[in-house]
């Protein structure tokens, strides 16, 4: 099925969703998370809510030179009291993030938005080092 420019944008603005709840995770999970095996990853999911809101930015950006309007809305966003818990939460948000970003990908190439799909394509290559991380400070 041919992907439509409106269908686009509107996934697009479905990822700022998520990408908004995935800054704010970040954040809250870096304050609360307890552990000396968990004091260099705190650091890095400040890090990792920081690149998020420079996606946000960039899919923004994106939207509006579309045609269409970015959105305010903020997709679910998960807390826990257990830190190995909260970074699996985190790994959870990053395999959507990869997933849908692929598909993204694609669609903007089926569309000829090859500049889009280039923006995307550095999104996506942040979101798969965000999950090594987490990857890694689950001891996988």
């Amino acid at each position: 099925m041919a992907t439509d420019r409106m269908a686009f944008v509107a996934e697009l603005n479905k990822d700022l969703e998520w990408e908004f709840a995935s800054a704010i995770q970040y954040v809250q999970h870096a304050a609360v998370i307890t552990g000396p095996e968990y004091d260099s990853i705190a650091k890095e999911l400040v890090v990792h809510s920081n690149e998020e809101m420079g996606h946000a930015v960039q899919l923004s950006t994106l939207i509006a030179d579309l045609g269409g309007v970015p959105t305010i809305d903020v997709e679910q966003r998960k807390i826990s009291e257990n830190s190995a818990t909260m970074l699996e939460q985190d790994l959870e948000g990053e395999e959507l993030a990869i997933s849908r970003y692929k598909e993204r990908i694609a669609q903007a190439e089926e569309l000829g938005e090859y500049g889009v799909r280039r923006v995307l394509e550095d999104i996506l290559m942040d979101e798969e080092e965000h999950r090594r991380d987490l990857v890694s400070s689950l001891g996988r």
